[in-house]
């Protein structure tokens, strides 16, 4: 089996052949496979090594703060062209043993209420991750790559580098091109590569949790061989990663690419789609099967009722998940880390206006 293996004690900048954390047409492909063979790749956690076992909230301070996400390769398939669809099987998924959550000022789903560093290390092991931070509680292995997808073209660099531009411009948040800890360091790709940070059309950094082993994702091609790449493992994750962070992992993944031909330009396959001939968890753990949901919908504290707003009915629900686990004795920190690593969020309706409705599930058998 080909292979791009990584020495796990270095950062991505000490082994620039082996990877990349910007987006771009440019960097060299690291392998090159047929469609068909199977391909492992090595890679590290979303902090570049940085955060280890035993630091301190403290400790977090001072980190490199745009390496996010280092990825392994390029791996060139041949044949790819622009307008294929590339069919990506995740054959493997292995866990490192050590992992982490961290709680970051400034950024998360409720970056104004929690405005203090946290961090909760997990031991992995036997297929659960428990954390000293977080006692009582163990987690399933759920391992998944939370940044993989596709190389864009130069047109995609520059049309997605503008619109985000836009939504800066407008109030929003967006993380413009920065060359501070780019790698390759090279230029033009340094200045101009777009930031890991958001998902796109050639998929990034969608952190979508059903994309365990056994699952295919399917991404439109818009380079010659397609040069796909991967990182940001998460050994379990709820779905919406509240916090910002999941479980995160350096992994070993290994992906069998398929090639269809001509099939994202002929049907207008603009965004990527994913699919899992099985459960993608054990079903007690995919559904679950004991569990305990809040509901949020789109009313303020004040009483204010902002009709159809999704957003405020998910950040209220997750609020009410919060003060439940602090009736069960969590700290607001604690609460916050379970909801990031193990509750889901799930629309459950977004027709009885003006109340669109969100439920946060809390499985109950993580407990104990």
């Amino acid at each position: 089996m080909k292979s791009i293996t990584i020495d796990r004690s270095k950062r991505l900048k000490d082994e620039p052949d082996k990877g990349h954390n910007r987006w771009h047409p440019d960097i060299v492909p690291v392998l090159e496979v047929d469609p068909g063979e199977e391909v492992l790749l090595e890679t590290r956690d979303a902090s570049d090594s940085q955060i280890q076992a035993g630091m301190s909230p403290a400790d977090l301070e001072g980190l490199d703060s745009k390496v996010a996400h280092p990825l392994t390769g390029p791996v060139y398939v041949n044949g790819a062209a622009p307008g294929d669809l590339l069919e990506i099987e995740y054959v493997d998924i292995t866990p490192q043993p050590y992992g982490w959550t961290r709680i970051r000022p400034g950024a998360g789903f409720l970056r104004d209420l929690f405005t203090q560093p946290y961090i909760a290390h997990w031991n992995i092991s036997d297929g659960w991750a428990t954390s000293p931070q977080i006692p009582g509680v163990r987690i399933p292995n759920g391992s998944f790559m939370g940044t993989a997808g596709l190389a864009p073209s130069h047109n995609q660099v520059e049309e997605w580098r503008l619109r985000e531009a836009r939504v800066a411009e407008e109030g929003g948040v967006a993380f413009p091109p920065d060359p501070e800890d780019a790698v390759p360091q090279s230029e033009p790709i340094a200045s101009h590569g777009l930031r890991t940070i958001p998902p796109r059309e050639n998929c990034g950094n969608a952190d979508v949790k059903q994309l365990t082993t056994g699952s295919r994702l399917f991404v439109p091609v818009g380079v010659e061989g397609a040069l796909y790449s991967a990182g940001d493992g998460h050994f379990a994750q709820g779905d919406s990663e509240c916090c910002i962070t999941a479980i995160e992992m350096g992994a070993t993944c290994t992906v069998r690419f398929t090639l269809h031909k001509g099939e994202a330009a002929n049907k207008n396959i603009r965004f990527p789609r994913f699919a899992h001939p099985g459960y993608f968890l054990p079903p007690e753990w995919a559904a679950p099967r004991n569990f305990i949901a809040t509901m949020g919908m789109p009313i303020r504290d004040d009483g204010v009722n902002e009709g159809e707003n999704l957003t405020l009915a998910a950040r209220n629900a997750i609020i009410n998940m919060l003060q439940l686990l602090g009736e069960r004795g969590f700290s607001p920190e604690q609460a916050y880390v379970i909801c990031s690593v193990a509750v889901d969020l799930k629309v459950s309706n977004i027709v009885d206006l003006p109340n669109v409705t969100v439920s946060a599930f809390l499985p109950e058998d993580i407990f104990g």
